[in-house]
């Protein structure tokens, strides 16, 4: 059964830094007044959080600066041949990767920007 958006949001002051805690749910505001579905935003928070979580209470999302620290969470979604034969791995893989991008597009455009 899918999670709801609510229950998504829901999870967001549970990420362990605080920092993260205040980028997400302005992120999430940015898809909310730019008229991004629900559906969308749902499943652009699920990676988000899960990023941030991995991240977890020492780092930021301002202490990303290379593509290395990005790819160390992405290669977590890697399974086996014996997990997966099929490497149905593969479109998770691409899928977090789009997701990822697209919020630190808004990150770096929109965020970084407003802050000066």
């Amino acid at each position: 059964m899918p999670v709801k958006l609510c229950t998504t949001i829901a999870k967001i002051p549970n990420i362990p830094n605080i920092v993260n805690v205040g980028i997400v749910n302005e992120f999430l505001k940015y898809m909310r007044k730019n008229g991004s579905s629900e559906h969308h935003q749902n499943n652009n928070l699920k990676v988000v959080i899960a990023y941030a979580n991995f991240l977890g209470k020492d780092n930021s999302f301002y202490d990303i600066k290379t593509k290395q620290q990005i790819l160390e969470f992405l290669d977590t979604k890697i399974k086996t041949y014996g997990q997966d034969p099929d490497k149905k791995w593969i479109t998770t893989w691409n899928d977090y990767l789009w997701r990822i991008k697209y919020f630190f597009r808004w990150f770096h455009n929109y965020k970084l920007p407003t802050q000066k």
